[in-house]
């Protein structure tokens, strides 16, 4: 909560700025207040009310799904499997970086250059 918030939420902060201000602005003060607090009253009751109609709405399909003979399990089983695994389709192999002939004249392809090993380094 931020400062000036903590203030008007303390009674005797509020009465000490109070003496300072005239009634006129005092009665201004509570006007407006009044209307932020009426707004936010119609939101928290509109959004209760959409809460309220989608429980009502999840419980008549409970109960139809219920008066089917349907079980609640097996039917999220079968919306799970309908589900498509889309797997990604693969990319065309790239083409070799590196070539190169070994020992037996075989051509070989390399996709990134070996580090050299111990044993084949020409200096010694």
């Amino acid at each position: 909560m931020s400062e000036s918030l903590k203030a008007l939420n303390n009674i005797r902060t509020l009465r000490a700025q109070a003496r300072e201000v005239t009634l006129e602005s005092l009665e201004e003060m509570l006007e407006k207040l009044t209307v932020v607090v009426e707004e936010r009253r119609d939101e928290e009751s509109q959004a209760r009310a959409k809460l309220e109609e989608r429980n009502r709405k999840l419980e008549k399909v409970r109960e139809m799904i219920l008066e089917q003979g349907v079980d609640l399990n097996d039917l999220l089983q079968t919306m799970d499997s309908g589900k498509s695994t889309s797997t990604r389709a693969k990319r065309a192999a790239r083409p070799a970086k590196y070539k190169y002939v070994d020992e037996n004249g075989e051509t070989k392809n390399l996709d990134r250059p070996r580090p050299y090993s111990s044993g084949n380094q020409g200096c010694h």
